[in-house]
């Protein structure tokens, strides 16, 4: 479990990297303020589409080989985003990236497999911890690493990581036949999509995730730049440190999966997203102060990871022989909600500043309480 976490969190820290970069990045290539969500944009797209093609051959191949080939291959992704010479490139490599880091859900699905089902929230807690602290780290490691030795040092040194990680997990996994052999890939890739369709659950909890990452990402994907400028003018070590304010999302991860293990998945829900809404309030006064900002960069962190456990957990349980297509379908709901946080704040934030990004996040905030609101009773018995 230790081996997942640290590798699951080593792999997702790749998605946030660009970040605290943008500002960089954009002066870099080119890149004007309404364009520099692209840039996650393009991260998530390519994670999205991973999800769909890549998680679902968890239930079909054998786990090991899965998961150290995808491995391999994002650290020449890696490779190549830190050796771009222009923006096509950096765009296109970032988009592999996104779409090989996915082997992120395979090991979390595996995780939840290998799990007693009396104790499966607490394992889910435990490698989820591991995701969100390469979540917050990655966009310290980014903020030191560029100050160190420019931005491409963030993506050279990620790619040794994750080549050596590759081949630790080819020494300890166990390897395994196929959870379903003899099922075509395309079969397997339709009974995704209908098991989203038989279950209210699953579509319930999708939603949720949806609205909840698109909150997430309006917040990280915009944050360089009013801290880039006055008053604050920050440099990228400063900037990725904020992403430690979040260290109560790794909290949250923990309890959250002690708590569903006691029956309290709905009071879970419910609180935590009314946090989320809560969190913008001091947001919203960034460029007024920077405790503001950290005060509101906790309850938002604590609250997305408490909820994102909590489905996880929840919709693991439809179909435990379904897990990598479950997990992956229910992803798609994720990486489409932070794609669209991220164009959205970028093109907020050239449009209205600051506030109109607020305004935009605390909007999704309140979209997903009231989807729980209106679902919770559904959400007891719909599977």
């Amino acid at each position: 479990m230790l081996l997942f976490a640290v590798a699951c969190g080593c792999a997702v820290a790749n998605v946030y990297f660009a970040q605290p970069l943008l500002v960089t990045l954009g002066e870099r290539f080119s890149l004007g303020s309404g364009l520099l969500g692209v840039v996650v944009t393009l991260t998530q797209a390519g994670y999205a589409a991973g999800l769909l093609l890549l998680v679902p051959l968890g239930d079909l191949t054998d786990r090991r080989a899965l998961i150290t080939l995808q491995l391999g291959l994002l650290s020449a992704a890696l490779l190549a985003a830190g050796l771009a010479p222009g923006a096509a490139v950096l765009l296109t490599a970032l988009a592999v990236i996104g779409l090989l880091a996915v082997v992120t859900q395979t090991m979390v699905a595996a995780a939840a497999a290998l799990a007693p089902a009396a104790f499966r929230g607490r394992v889910v807690g435990a490698v989820t911890t591991g995701v969100i602290t390469g979540i917050l780290l990655a966009r310290t490691v980014a903020g030191v690493l560029a100050d160190l030795a420019g931005w491409r040092a963030v993506y050279l040194s990620s790619a040794l990581v994750t080549a050596a990680l590759a081949v630790l997990l080819r020494r300890a996994l166990p390897a395994g036949g196929p959870p379903q052999p003899g099922v075509p890939y395309r079969q397997l890739l339709r009974s995704t999509v209908s098991l989203f369709a038989r279950h209210p659950l699953l579509r319930i909890r999708g939603g949720l995730a949806f609205l909840l990452f698109a909150s997430f990402s309006t917040l990280w994907s915009s944050l360089a730049q009013p801290l880039s400028g006055p008053p604050w003018s920050l440099s990228h070590t400063a900037i990725g440190a904020f992403g430690l304010a979040g260290a109560a999302g790794a909290v949250a991860a923990g309890a959250a999966g002690r708590w569903n293990d006691r029956g309290l998945a709905q009071r879970t829900t419910g609180v935590a997203l009314g946090l989320l809404v809560v969190s913008w309030i001091p947001l919203a006064l960034t460029r007024q102060s920077l405790w503001a900002l950290a005060i509101g960069a906790v309850l938002l962190d604590f609250a997305v990871q408490a909820v994102h456990v909590t489905n996880q957990t929840l919709i693991h349980e439809v179909r435990p022989d379904a897990g990598s297509r479950i997990i992956g379908g229910y992803m798609v709901f994720y990486s489409a909600g932070s794609a669209l946080g991220a164009i959205g704040s970028s093109l907020a934030y050239a449009a209205a500043g600051w506030p109109g990004v607020t305004a935009l996040g605390a909007a999704f905030s309140c979209a997903a309480l009231l989807l729980w609101a209106t679902t919770r009773h559904t959400a007891h018995t719909a599977k």
